[in-house]
Order: C-alpha cells, then structure tokens, then sequence
C-alpha cells in the first residue's frame, strides 16, 4: 500500500550523493533494503502535487461510500413482473407476429423469474416461438432444457415433439445426407414411446411414416448407383435395408423388383424367384411385380417363394 501511494502521488527518493532516482516497486524486499539505506526527500511542490492528489482520491471514496452506505433511499432497478413479460411475449407472437423477438421475451421471464411457474411456461413458449421464427437450433436447445427440467409436467410431451418437428422440417432433399432425417425420426420415436396417450402421438407416427419413407428413398437411390455400376453385392446390401428396416414405405415395392434383377444377373435364381414371388403377394397389381413377372418369364422361370429366404422371413410377419 505504501509503494502504491508513493507511486501515486509522485514521491522521489535518493541515497546520498545519487540524485533523481524513482523508487524501484518490482520487488518488495528490494524496496525494503532501498529504505533502509536511503532517506525520503519531499520537495515543497512534491509535496503538494502529492497532497491534491490524495484529497481528489479520497473525496470519491467518501463519495462512493457515501452511495452505498447512507443512501438508503437510492431507487433500485426492480425486475419486471413475470406476467407482464409473459403476456408481452404473447402480444409479440400473435399480434405482431415477431417470433424472434417474442422469443427474447419469454427468456427474460426465465431470466429475471428463473424458480417461478411463469419460467416453466415461459420455457415451452419460447421453443415453440423459437420453431415459428424457423430457428430450429435454438428450438431444439430450449425444448431439450424444458424435457430436462420438467419430464413430467403436461407440456414435455409437447417439447419433444417440437424437437422431433425441428429436425423433420430441416429434411434435406434424398440426395444429400440423411442426418436430420435420422434424428426426426428417432425424437419423434421418443413422442411415441414416452407420450402414448398424448395428442402429438398420432402426429408423431405420421412424420415418422414421412421421414421413414425419406430413409428408404436415400437406400434406394443408392442401391440403383451400385446396380448401375454393375456392384450388385453393394445394390444387393442397400435394398436388403429398405426390405429389412422399411417394409412400409412405398419403396419397398421396387426394393424386391431390383433384388430380382440383381439376383437374376448374379446367377442365384432362386432368390431372384422369391424376390418375385414375395412381391406379387403383397403387391399383386403393383407395376414393379409386372415388371418382376416378366423378367422371370423372359428367363424361362416362374416365381417361386422360398421359405428358407432370408426375404421370405423379412415378410413372414409383416401385415399390410
């Protein structure tokens, strides 16, 4: 403290016979032993440059302590009532039609009200405005913290619907990747499974259907890749996953129409022939098995189911 004052108010110090020198403060015990042998001189101007600059200081010290111990009446920035925040955020989003900024609300209602019930509706409101205004990240985020904090309150199933519908409405063309696709389907699996009784359920099974259908249709568009580059084990593995994992989708009709053909151009005519025969079974007016049936004639066989396919037992208890 001492060091710091002299510093401050400018004080110099000289041994005898070395004149001007400021004291040196980088170390205490070198400023110890310079005290020591050496004698503090203060001119008169120094000693009042130092002086006007201790009373300044010590003037906004008491000024401040004065602020924080006798003012007892200074005015406090108070928080905004939890429903006041609340119903602006509602204006926001239905009146003005300002997701975003009714979002940034019901976060300040969180914020300034974190324990209250206001929050927790608060919390649920924002992800859906979040979802309005087409910010799925941030919607996924909010509505994971809402299920976190309240997995059984009414509106968590509500809040994993809203990630599951974040993540479907973000689908990209059957081209490019599936990741999206994937991870709709599987929190809306989580609607489902979780959430049985809910109203989001039935909603729930339809964009899974849809998202399924979008999976199926990457694996197909794939499949017909390698079958056109002659990698028939490769287009054989891809149209195994739509009739293994897909077998409601509307692709699953052309899967075994390919598997016919593959198979046909491998030489194993058997499973060429269950391919055909299970597709004329389940789908007998479809325009793929048309197809299948006429490429088995054009090879001079007929189809023929074999129980011991591993097609076979794919639809053995598949019902449509």
């Amino acid at each position: 403290m001492a060091a710091y004052f002299l510093r401050l108010t400018g004080i110099y110090w000289r041994r005898r016979g070395d004149e001007g020198n400021r004291l040196n403060f980088a170390s205490g015990t070198g400023f110890i032993r310079a005290m020591a042998g050496a004698s503090v001189i203060m001119g008169v101007e120094s000693c009042a440059r130092a002086a006007g600059r201790f009373a300044a200081l010590a003037l906004v010290a008491l000024a401040l302590g004065a602020c924080s111990l006798f003012d007892k009446d200074a005015p406090v920035v108070a928080d905004e009532p939890a429903d006041k925040l609340y119903n602006e955020g509602l204006y926001l989003l239905n009146t003005k039609k300002d997701a975003k900024a009714a979002a940034k609300k019901f976060e300040e209602v969180d914020r300034q009200h974190p324990y209250s019930d206001w929050a927790r509706k608060s919390l649920i409101m924002q992800a859906f405005a979040y979802y309005q205004a087409g910010a799925y990240d941030d919607c996924i985020n909010t509505s994971r913290r809402y299920v976190t904090l309240h997995p059984g309150s009414p509106d968590a199933a509500y809040a994993q619907f809203l990630i599951g519908s974040s993540y479907f409405d973000q689908m990209p063309e059957i081209s490019r990747d599936q990741e999206r696709t994937d991870k709709a389907v599987q929190a809306l699996e989580e609607v489902v499974r979780k959430y049985p009784e809910s109203e989001y359920a039935i909603a729930a099974k339809r964009k899974i259907e849809i998202a399924r259908d979008q999976l199926a249709g990457k694996e197909m568009d794939i499949g017909r890749q390698l079958q056109k580059s002659n990698n028939y084990v490769g287009a054989i593995n891809r149209f195994k996953v739509v009739v293994t994992r897909y077998q409601r989708t509307r692709h699953v009709e052309e899967a075994l129409l390919r598997l016919t053909e593959v198979y046909m151009a491998l030489g194993i005519v058997e499973e060429a022939q269950t391919s055909a025969a299970v597709l004329g079974h389940n789908f007998p007016e479809s325009r793929w098995y048309k197809d299948a049936y006429a490429l088995m004639q054009s090879r001079g066989v007929e189809p023929n189911e074999s129980k011991g396919s591993w097609i076979s037992q794919a639809f053995a208890q598949l019902k449509f």
